[in-house]
């Protein structure tokens, strides 16, 4: 197989390389997949430079996210049940090895490619879109008649926030940093924008909601829970999604207190540990909106990228924050042309 193996962490991008490698040989318990798309994640930026908090260890191939065909099956699983996949199916998932052309995984890390949907627009969908049900759905109660505030919009997470956020009846306001964002971002279904470059854009978002009197939850991945505060109307929720701006904020918390505000945080890789029931009801949830074609896929058009060699170039566009959504990678079987 060919992929993109780490034997030393570099600076960036550039300085990663395509080489032929063994194929990946199994476990007992997993699968091997032949790769037909790689999506690209800002930790995946991380880990190649040796940044991340999960390092494996020297060497390995980078990437996680794919979506591509069943070659094999597990020899073994837990209390001998057969195997959920067959050869020949498609399905996606999450595997450290995604920027190759093939992947050893296991089973609880893979999902059915939905009907209708490509490999394209699959290989992006396992980390983002759950992110945004869990923490929408399960942790804030999301429900029709909300006022939802998505910041950051036009990523992945924040357009499967927007089409989630529609799907249970509520209106969403969206925050980009560009025109275009924005434009993306109501193109999934936000019903108003707001540049967060803009010092006053809690105000314009009150503006938005009927008297002024704030939006019902603010879904956060960047780092703005603390300004958030002024537009948020009394017992809103604030989730806690991430810090892709850079900084873990810190905040008074007498604004939690005026107001009845609850703040609430969602950490979904821990779910596997601590909750693992839920998994299932978030991928029920999610295939149900899927199936009643409320929620398509997420991936970044502007610009195509085909093949591992165009990996970097992709990691590059990821990490300059020009692109929206997923920017995923097609990748050719080998022995096929790149066109």
């Amino acid at each position: 197989m060919r992929g993109i193996q780490i034997k030393e962490y570099v600076k960036g991008p550039s300085d990663l390389q395509i080489t032929t490698l063994p194929d990946p040989v199994p476990q007992k318990d997993q699968y091997l997949i032949s790769i037909h798309a790689s999506a690209t994640n800002f930790f995946d930026l991380l880990q190649i430079r040796g940044k991340y908090q999960h390092q494996p260890p020297l060497p390995w191939i980078s990437g996680s996210e794919f979506a591509g065909v069943v070659l094999s099956v597990p020899s073994s699983l837990p209390s001998n049940r057969s195997p959920k996949y067959k050869v020949g199916d498609k399905v996606f998932g999450a595997s450290q090895g995604g920027y190759a052309t093939k992947v050893a995984a296991r089973e609880e890390t893979l999902k059915p490619v939905p009907n209708g949907w490509s490999f394209f627009e699959a290989a992006g969908l396992f980390v983002t879109a759950p992110t945004s049900y869990s923490a929408l759905v399960t942790r804030a109660g999301v429900k029709e008649g909300d006022i939802v505030l998505v910041h950051a919009a036009a990523g992945g997470v924040g357009l499967a926030a927007v089409q989630i956020a529609k799907a249970f009846g509520a209106t969403v306001i969206a925050t980009a940093g560009t025109k275009h964002k924005l434009e993306v971002a109501k193109s999934f279904g936000a019903d108003y924008g707001v540049d967060y470059t803009d010092p006053k854009w809690p105000e314009l978002v009150k503006k938005l909601t009927p008297k002024g009197r704030g939006v019902d939850i603010v879904f956060d991945p960047v780092g703005m829970i603390d300004k958030s505060t002024k537009c948020i109307r009394w017992n809103g929720r604030l989730l806690v999604i991430g810090f892709a701006a850079g900084s873990i904020e810190k905040l008074a918390l007498n604004k939690v207190l005026l107001k009845n505000i609850s703040i609430v945080g969602l950490h979904w890789g821990a779910y596997a540990i601590n909750e693992p029931e839920m998994i299932d009801v978030v991928w029920n949830g999610l295939f149900n909106l899927i199936e009643e074609k409320k929620f398509r896929g997420t991936v970044f058009t502007d610009k195509e990228f085909v093949g591992l060699e165009s990996v970097p170039e992709a990691l590059k566009a990821l990490g300059s924050r020009g692109t929206w959504g997923k920017v995923v990678v097609k990748v050719p079987q080998e022995g096929q042309s790149k066109l």
